[in-house]
């Protein structure tokens, strides 16, 4: 009887509690709780859209769906009103500190003898755009205690999609949108065409875009015919197979680089075919603007290089009276074929076109090589009136691979030229390369990268040898042979202190015809800074020319010609990188004279 007593009662007092926790209204939070461990927490808290904040008090939430009051006046959507700094999921007794739970209020006194953060941060609700977190730390006073330390920054989330305002009266419901109809049709095609078609904003905006001069991003150029007439400019590219397509318009400011292929037959086509021709890139005449009063624009040929049936290649002098329209040399062989076309466009910042340059590549084209692969390439450049964009080799040590810095003293600084192209360069080894006969072919002296290059000289040219050995000079060095070497990437062109002077060594002899035979540049460089990033310097530049100790015909070997060298080497000067270790400081301290008073 006794146990089934105690069991009755134990059932009534299951109810009772049963029945108490019934009517107690527990609507405030919703937590689905995801721990990593026992330190970050993620709460997802029910979205309670009171005007006042509460804590962990009891909130009565009402269903969105039903709020038809408008939102505020500032059209932001409204945040749940529940802070994240009074969550706290580790304080299961209430009224009671919880060990180590540095988020409980009722651990204020008992702080000071925390090991740790049970949790260390909690976050809110994850579906909204942004979200706090709250981060609990325990730091160390002056007597050794623990010292609570929290801070709440603001999350944002980029992995979903974010409402940031809203402006209907019905808050988050949206009705379902009107079916457009026989009767309302013309209706909603106002309401949502609008701001499109047929609004005076928008023909306002329209009229300032047609009455500006230059062209926009994106906007076709347009070209000026023999009566002028306006056309569009056209740059072939692939299509959907790899033919060339050339009613392809070419975008103002966008570069573009295409190849494509011609499906062609060599004796009905080389001489007939535009696309073969120069005069059809040459021969064009762009409108500065898009108005019909903007000037007119020529196109400008910067260089034409002529490719051998080999594949080697040779810059042409351009005269004015060659013939280089496509010719046929027999069934098989097509030359002065437009291999390469390179646009190069200059604008100003109206966007009105003020340049253009052209770059060609002529060859040979034979049965064997069909289908011809062409290239097509197209650049543009802002043109600034103050200053020229100049660039570097490095930031601020050089880069491997970048040409060197290279310029002339005067008396307000160094002077050097914007394009890295014209600076210090060295002869190309190229077939039959003959050293007094131009065009020779040269490539700027790249950092880090040691050359071995050189020409021929034909012994019956050497008669006149003074002449001849200043003329070979010249072709060793270059035009324009520069003075002083930037000893970093990004010298300043202001403070000469940075730049290194070239120091000329000649070895020669007593003879009576002195010829140059090789052209030698040593460069040495070392590294600068610290050892964990340290920047190439250069420190030094010697150029060597080593002149014939005997006569030129000894030289020569019975042969009728004479290899002359020209070439560049690195050479890094660094010292090794050696451990060094500091000093153990001093301590100077002195005691006052009755420190030890009354002991001594």
């Amino acid at each position: 009887m006794a146990s089934s007593g105690a069991a009755l009662w134990l059932f009534c007092l299951f109810l009772s509690f049963t029945a108490v926790a019934t009517e107690e209204n527990i609507t405030s939070h919703v937590f689905n709780t995801t721990a990593s461990g026992d330190h970050n927490v993620t709460y997802d808290v029910t979205n309670s859209y009171s005007t006042q904040p509460t804590g962990f008090e009891s909130i009565t939430t009402t269903p969105s769906h039903t709020n038809t009051e408008p939102l505020p006046v500032s059209g932001r959507l409204l945040t749940p009103v529940t802070g994240v700094d009074r969550l706290c999921p580790c304080d299961e007794l209430r009224g009671v500190c919880d060990i180590n739970c540095c988020c409980d209020t009722e651990c204020r006194d008992q702080v000071a003898l925390f090991t740790d953060c049970s949790v260390r941060t909690v976050s809110g609700n994850k579906q909204f755009c942004r979200r706090d977190v709250v981060s609990y730390t325990l730091g160390r006073t002056a007597a050794g205690y623990s010292e609570l330390q929290s801070s709440v920054q603001k999350e944002t989330n980029y992995d979903i999609f974010c409402i940031q305002s809203q402006n209907r009266v019905d808050g988050f419901s949206h009705p379902s949108p009107a079916l457009p109809t026989d009767s309302n049709f013309d209706s909603l095609f106002k309401q949502f065409t609008s701001f499109l078609f047929g609004s005076k904003e928008n023909s306002q905006s329209t009229a300032d875009l047609q009455a500006m001069s230059g062209y926009q991003y994106g906007d076709v150029m347009v070209t000026a015919g023999e009566s002028g007439q306006r056309g569009l400019f056209w740059l072939p590219t692939a299509g959907v197979t790899a033919d060339c397509v050339d009613t392809s318009p070419a975008a103002f400011l966008k570069d573009q680089s295409s190849q494509c292929s011609r499906r062609v037959v060599l004796d009905q086509d080389c001489s007939t075919l535009p696309a073969f021709n120069m005069d059809t890139y040459t021969n064009i005449k762009f409108f500065a603007g898009k108005n019909k009063d903007t000037a007119v624009v020529p196109v400008v040929v910067a260089s034409v290089i002529l490719q051998s049936v080999d594949g080697t290649q040779a810059e042409l002098n351009i005269s004015g009276g060659e013939n280089l329209r496509p010719a046929l040399l027999d069934p098989d062989l097509c030359a002065n074929v437009v291999l390469k076309v390179v646009y190069v466009m200059k604008y100003n910042p109206a966007g009105e076109i003020i340049n253009v340059t052209l770059s060609l590549v002529l060859g040979f084209v034979s049965g064997a090589t069909l289908p011809l692969k062409q290239e097509f390439h197209i650049t543009f450049v802002q043109r600034n009136s103050e200053e020229e964009a100049i660039h570097y080799s490095g930031n601020p040590g050089y880069v491997v691979g970048l040409p060197l810095v290279s310029g002339t003293r005067t008396a307000d600084g160094i002077v050097r030229s914007i394009d890295l192209r014209d600076t210090l360069s060295l002869l190309t080894n190229a077939e039959d390369q003959d050293c007094l006969r131009a065009p020779h072919q040269r490539s700027p002296v790249l950092f880090g990268l040691d050359s071995v290059s050189g020409c021929t000289l034909r012994l019956e040219d050497a008669a006149n040898c003074s002449l001849v050995s200043q003329v070979l000079l010249d072709v060793l060095r270059g035009p324009n042979y520069p003075q002083y070497v930037a000893s970093f990437g990004n010298s300043p062109l202001e403070n000469p202190l940075d730049w290194v002077q070239i120091q000329n060594v000649s070895l020669e002899a007593a003879q009576s015809c002195s010829i140059p035979l090789s052209h030698h540049l040593e460069i040495e460089w070392t590294k600068y800074g610290s050892l964990v990033n340290p920047q190439p310097q250069i420190v030094s530049v010697k150029e060597v020319i080593q002149t014939n100790t005997t006569s030129l015909g000894l030289l020569s070997g019975g042969s009728s010609f004479l290899s002359i060298r020209s070439s560049v080497a690195f050479k890094p000067v660094s010292a090794a990188a050696l451990p060094g270790f500091r000093a153990t400081p001093t301590i100077n301290a002195k005691l006052p004279f009755d420190f030890f008073f009354p002991f001594v």
